[in-house]
């Protein structure tokens, strides 16, 4: 293999595709993929109306993106294929704040401040809020973190959390996402990476703990409660 294609093969491609709605078309796409020794990193359906379907993948280990796409624009059930950046070098790394209104307003104001300052230098940090109440909504909600896209670190913004939310949060650090929570009633902050009062030092943290142009790292601070 040439230096250029080995430099190919280690780049995310990102590939949007139009077809015809129906059954099977995923495993066709995905079957073209597979042959050119491509590893599909991720795939989202966008849009699942008729007459049209659009189909997000992100794909690495392609040491020819072309030929992908000649053979996916061959298919009888392919509309269109389009090139675009990956998702991570657009919207990068995300920040989620789940919890009361008011407290996640806060922690959300310090976190987009922080990650201005960090994507002005090449970041590429994004922010996702959510306020919810009720232990079912906010665990469920805390679990289903580990399965979203690019999430890096969750933000538990709220006065009284514990319960199933508690063991809802030893969940998703398992599965590598750092959780961030303020100094409240509960359980919580005992199954938490790092407890910040401060609402806005707290999204200023998040942010810093996952930023690459940060010199910031929470398992190297001496205390867990701020």
């Amino acid at each position: 293999m040439s230096s250029d294609s080995s430099r190919e093969g280690d780049r995310i491609h990102g590939l949007v595709i139009e077809t015809t709605p129906g059954p099977g078309v995923l495993h066709q796409l995905s079957g073209v993929i597979a042959r050119k020794g491509g590893n599909i990193t991720w795939v989202v359906i966008l849009d699942s109306q008729k007459p049209a379907e659009t189909i997000f993948f992100e794909i690495s280990d392609l040491s020819s993106l072309e030929e992908v796409v000649q053979e996916i624009r061959a298919l009888p059930v392919v509309l269109s294929v389009t090139e675009e950046r990956p998702m991570k070098s657009i919207f990068g790394k995300r920040v989620i704040i789940i919890g009361g209104g008011a407290q996640v307003g806060q922690v959300a104001v310090g976190a987009v401040s922080e990650a201005d300052r960090h994507n002005l230098r090449g970041e590429r940090i994004s922010v996702d809020t959510i306020p919810l109440v009720g232990e079912e909504a906010l665990a469920e909600a805390v679990r289903a973190v580990a399965r979203l896209p690019r999430a890096r670190v969750l933000v538990l913004a709220g006065a009284l959390m514990g319960g199933d939310i508690e063991r809802a949060v030893r969940a998703v650090r398992e599965k590598g996402v750092l959780v961030i929570s303020l100094n409240m009633a509960g359980s919580v902050p005992e199954a938490a990476d790092l407890v910040v009062s401060d609402p806005i030092q707290a999204g200023v943290m998040a942010v810093m703990a996952i930023a690459d142009t940060a010199r910031f790292r929470i398992d190297k601070l001496k205390k867990r409660v701020y």
